[in-house]
């Protein structure tokens, strides 16, 4: 086999890809899914969007919902305004569909988790009527169907998969798994037909359970079956239902990557002979074919690899897929241990003459885009898309110059977005995302992500401080130069105490007159294990404390688990005051009003003021996510509920101090400030395509004056991952 292509030699593409003026793809619109529901299903129950598939014409989405036994449509007609077209129940968990004319074919799971007889059916489905009009029973559990290129026949994955949880996942796991053939004839499935092609025998792992994953038919009729946990690879030939060819999928030895669940992104270690165990396949033309490396069992080489027909290996992404993910703060740190950024799905598809393969990564929730440069050369990475939380479908419409997305987790239950398709449009327009990324230091990428403050520079324009929340450890300090486009982060600076590492919850920080910062950590006292208590840090220019200052306790007391929020500070020296944000209504609060605490160095004394929050809708809540200084003893807020989309409060405000005394400690009489709408943020974050975004955490004003927020992507926890940062230009007070 020859060896894959040196890695550096793409590196030198991947610097200089996003340079080229050609065509890129954009969002322009995401479907939620339960709107698909009909009256009489609980629209709050989890749906799913997980296999996506297209008429002819582009026009007509079908997909996959196994949570609620159905395969729902979509019209995208009007590709930007995606509307609900219909949902098909079909006696089981659906796993795959393909449309053909004015039918849709789609596999189906009928037994459940009853791994030891596994049944499923192909059912067929009249897009006119919206009905199931035939059924064909395909003795097992079925999870992958592609369609033949002439039409003629229809390639099913009989996956039988293993019960995990019985003999920690070991194999075998009998029955069997399959390839099965079914003709088509009329535009109809002929169950008649029907052609088991048995996989069993070729695999060195466990020959007798082949564990058959995913299909795809070339020009040939020739169709690859990925067998992953078996890490191995099948060619049949469609026309006869003969084996081909078949051989391992091999192993990879991965150098810097992070493989340690810890808090930290440390893209420094290594990993070798994991084996690939690829997941989604697709032909890039008759001889090759790319795969996904996800890993099921015992591999996951967190990558892509394209594979010549006859086994040869031309190339290999090694670390590449995890680098991307790091920089667009994308990486699911929590997954290091596991399978990384774990690439699942894989789409081919043709624009404009240039072949282009996208790489859907699960639990870094991105698409990635690559150009195929032909055989024996490395292929181009052109750019990275967002979308839903982990992405599983990727269907391309180069008719259209559309692709799409689906979306298979739903966070519902959790308060957080929903299942969703997106849908992305290939035109000259510049690229939309991302708008921060890191540069690399040392020759790896610099890890980060849950940005949950901004801070501007005192004296350079356009440069920038953030800080990070608990969702990575130990807490740092980032440089932000904003620049450039996309804003980049060219530094860090680790927290420290008593010179070593520490970890703080940090929500806000503001820079000192004298140098160094204000940081501000958010407590949770009412957690039952190692509570935590809001702090005001002082912090020298390198990132030590050197002073904690905690609430005196008897108020702190009265905090909840919505504490610190934004830090702002006026005046130096003896005059120097320290303000800071609450998020919302404390125990001692009344309803609607959160706390404004002021601090003075100096005196050591504390104050309070009361903001008016906006009062949030049923089932909503509503506060503070920042503060910042505009001088002329003005300051502005960020004022945001938990929602998302389009109905979501996410707001800036100013409120002036003049004339305001705060009060002291247990003063019966609190001054309230007035606060004034300076700009309302969900039409900016409905203008990205996206399910709208929730958290807007920080905001600065730099020393032209112009405006910056970012959004916190909660370190890729139970979240796309998405961040924007947003540069506003020059600040209208």
């Amino acid at each position: 086999m020859r060896k894959p292509l040196v890695l550096a030699a793409l590196a030198t593409l991947l610097s200089g890809a996003t340079a080229l003026a050609e065509p890129t793809f954009n969002r322009i619109a995401t479907f939620q899914v339960p709107l698909n529901l009909p009256a009489d299903r609980d629209a709050k129950k989890k749906t799913v969007a997980e296999i996506i598939s297209a008429n002819e014409a582009g026009t007509l989405l079908a997909y996959t919902d196994a949570e609620q036994k159905a395969v729902g449509l979509i019209d995208i007609t009007t590709a930007d305004a995606p509307k609900p077209a219909g949902f098909i129940p079909v006696g089981g968990e659906p796993t795959s569909v393909v449309i053909l004319g004015e039918r849709a074919f789609a596999v189906v799971v009928s037994s459940g988790d009853n791994f030891k007889e596994p049944a499923g059916h192909l059912a067929t489905i009249d897009l006119r009527t919206k009905q199931v009009t035939a059924k064909c029973e395909l003795g097992g559990q079925p999870d992958s169907i592609a369609l033949t290129k002439d039409k003629g026949k229809l390639a099913i994955v009989i996956e039988n998969e293993r019960d995990e949880k019985l003999n920690k996942g070991d194999l075998p796991q009998l029955p069997a798994g399959n390839l099965t053939l079914i003709g088509i004839t009329g535009g109809e499935a002929d169950c008649a037909s029907r052609q088991v092609v048995d996989l069993t025998g070729i695999a060195a792992v466990e020959p007798t359970d082949p564990e058959p994953e995913f299909v795809d038919v070339n020009q040939d009729g020739r169709a690859v079956v990925t067998l992953q946990e078996n890490n191995h690879i099948a060619v049949v030939d469609t026309r006869t239902g003969k084996l081909v060819t078949h051989f391992p999928a091999g192993t990879v030895d991965l150098k810097n990557i992070d493989k340690t669940r810890d808090g930290e992104i440390k893209p420094v270690e290594e990993l070798k002979g994991v084996r690939r165990e690829p997941d989604a396949v697709r032909w890039l033309d008759n001889d090759r074919f790319v795969t996904a490396n996800e890993g099921d069992w015992k591999g996951g080489s967190r990558g892509f690899t394209i594979f010549h027909k006859d086994g040869t290996i031309e190339f290999d992404a090694g670390n590449m897929v995890d680098h991307i993910a790091i920089r667009l703060g994308h990486y699911p740190e929590r997954r290091s241990a596991a399978k990384g950024s774990e690439p699942e799905g894989i789409e081919v598809g043709t624009y404009d003459g240039e072949r282009l393969f996208f790489v859907g990564l699960e639990r870094a929730s991105l698409v990635l885009v690559f150009k195929d440069e032909g055989p024996g050369k490395a292929p181009r990475y052109l750019q990275a898309l967002p979308g839903g939380i982990a992405p599983e479908g990727l269907l391309a419409i180069p008719q259209r110059n559309l692709f799409v997305s689906a979306s298979e987790a739903d966070l519902g239950e959790k308060d957080g977005p929903r299942s969703a398709v997106t849908i992305y449009q290939r035109s000259e327009a510049p690229t939309a995302y991302p708008t921060i990324v890191s540069a690399d230091v040392d020759g790896v990428p610099r890890g980060w992500g849950a940005l949950s403050g901004l801070a501007a520079h005192p004296e350079l324009p356009g440069r920038l401080f953030s800080v990070a929340d608990n969702a990575y450890t130990p807490s740092r300090i980032l440089d932000i130069d904003a620049t450039k486009k996309p804003a980049t982060i060219t530094g860090a600076v680790t927290v420290t105490k008593d010179g070593k590492p520490a970890s703080y919850d940090l929500e806000g920080i503001a820079t000192r007159a004298g140098g160094g910062f204000w940081l501000v950590s958010e407590g949770a006292p009412e957690r039952k294990e190692k509570p935590t208590q809001n702090l005001l840090l002082r912090a020298s220019a390198r990132g030590e404390i050197e002073e904690e200052i905690a609430l005196p306790e008897d108020f702190a007391a009265k905090a909840v688990n919505q504490g610190y929020e934004g830090v702002a500070v006026t005046g130096a020296g003896q005059d120097e005051t320290v303000w800071i944000a609450v998020q919302r209504e404390w125990k001692d609060d009344p309803k609607g009003k959160v706390k404004i605490l002021t601090y003075k160095p100096f005196s050591k004394s504390w104050g309070i003021l009361y903001y008016p929050l906006t009062a949030p809708a049923a089932g909503a809540w509503m506060g503070l996510s920042e503060l910042t200084y505009l001088g002329d003893e003005t300051f502005a807020v960020i004022e945001r509920d938990n929602q998302f989309g389009a109905k979501a409060v996410k707001t800036l405000a100013t409120f002036s101090v003049k004339g305001l005394k705060p009060a002291p400690f247990g003063a019966s009489e609190i001054p309230t400030v007035e606060k004034t709408l300076l700009r309302d943020l969900t039409p900016d974050l409905m203008k990205l395509g996206g399910y709208g975004l929730d958290k807007v955490e920080g905001m600065a004003v730099d020393k032209a004056g112009d405006l910056f927020v970012v959004t916190d992507n909660d370190g890729v926890d139970d979240s796309s991952g998405e961040t924007q940062f947003f540069a506003f230009g020059r600040l209208s007070k």
